[in-house]
């Protein structure tokens, strides 16, 4: 372990809304007992239809050719860290990755994240942290989320830490102890819309501030049995799936009520929370893709009215917060700290989660 607790790491992110492989090099210190960061350099890789298919049908194959795409996927998550290595010049101490999640099911003890460590390492020539969830669960946790250790400990001036990605996630401090759940769909939701009339997503909000509120699809969305349980709680793509789309697909409403009729639904889930969870005026710093979908922002601002204020921060952290906190949860791993939190996944206890590998 070094004296100074000062590291250079790369931080891999492919999120539930399948936009693509978020890199992130970072440099984390710790300064008076604080961590700190600086995001040195980012870049984001889309999928191609290819294999952004590929990625969604991955829960339908069988046993073999799931971990054929287990090593292949991270095969090709080596290639795009040595690239990204070679390209800016850098050095690092270790590369850590969040993989793609194929199935969350914690209920019955199972997370799975392909993108084979090994593989990685040996196709980058670096040593890899990754499967950061696994352990949490066999612990009896949720596995999810991960990112309030990086929320507790980098974004502390903050009341609320809200994500909107593939699906929301918000995180803050309540008694003593870091509280975190996921919330509801959200660019998972969306995206899957657009994709009715060939888009990847609706840039704005655009699409869904000229539509108009189905209240039948709207209500059907709000009595979804996972919004009424307790945390901790967490979602998949599975839930996703079986609960959601069919919703969607019973409607033959157009695409722009259907975008608009979402928006109402993600916003009052996020609202709801943290209305419920705090009277006082808050500050909430909102990050992830849906942080851009300037409609959503502005209905959730609205439901929030005057008891919270939304800060949407620059593109660095909103495109790079996961990517950036997955990079820090390598750090807590490398130096034995705590990087899944008990009071957030409802496991036995705090653990320092993650696998090593190292380049053959």
């Amino acid at each position: 372990m070094k004296d100074i607790q000062e590291y250079n790491v790369i931080g891999l992110m492919s999120g539930t809304s399948l936009d693509g492989l978020d890199i992130a090099y970072c440099h984390f210190y710790k300064e008076h007992n604080s961590w700190n960061f600086t995001i040195l350099k980012k870049e984001s890789i889309e999928y191609n239809e290819i294999f952004k298919t590929k990625l969604k049908h991955t829960v339908d194959l069988d046993a073999v050719s799931l971990l054929a795409f287990h090593n292949e996927y991270g095969i090709w998550l080596g290639q795009q860290v040595k690239t990204f290595i070679a390209r800016h010049h850098i050095s690092v101490d270790f590369i850590a990755s969040h993989g793609h999640t194929v199935y969350h099911q914690p209920q019955i003890g199972l997370t799975y994240q392909i993108g084979s460590g090994q593989h990685l390492a040996n196709t980058c020539q670096q040593k890899v942290i990754c499967d950061f969830r696994t352990n949490d669960v066999a612990l009896g946790g949720q596995g999810a989320p991960l990112v309030p250790i990086g929320d507790k400990l980098l974004f502390g001036s903050y009341d609320f830490c809200l994500n909107l990605g593939g699906i929301s996630n918000i995180s803050f401090d309540a008694e003593g102890e870091r509280i975190a759940y996921d919330i509801a769909p959200v660019n998972m939701l969306l995206n899957y819309i657009c994709a009715k009339i060939d888009l990847n997503y609706d840039e704005g909000g655009k699409i869904a501030r000229s539509g108009s509120l189905n209240q039948e699809i709207v209500m059907q969305l709000n009595r979804l049995s996972y919004y009424t349980l307790p945390y901790p709680k967490s979602l998949g793509y599975e839930w996703f799936l079986d609960q959601v789309i069919p919703i969607i697909e019973n409607s033959e409403d157009s695409v722009e009520n259907l975008l608009h009729t979402a928006i109402h639904h993600i916003t009052e889930q996020i609202s709801t929370v943290i209305t419920k969870t705090r009277s006082q005026q808050s500050t909430i710093l909102a990050t992830g893709g849906g942080a851009k979908n300037t409609f959503l922002i502005e209905v959730l601002q609205h439901k929030l009215q005057q008891k919270a204020k939304i800060i949407v921060p620059d593109d660095d952290i909103i495109d790079f917060k996961e990517a950036m906190v997955f990079a820090f949860m390598g750090v807590l791993k490398e130096i034995n700290e705590t990087n899944c939190l008990q009071s957030v996944t409802g496991a036995q206890k705090d653990s320092s989660s993650g696998v090593v590998y190292y380049p053959a």
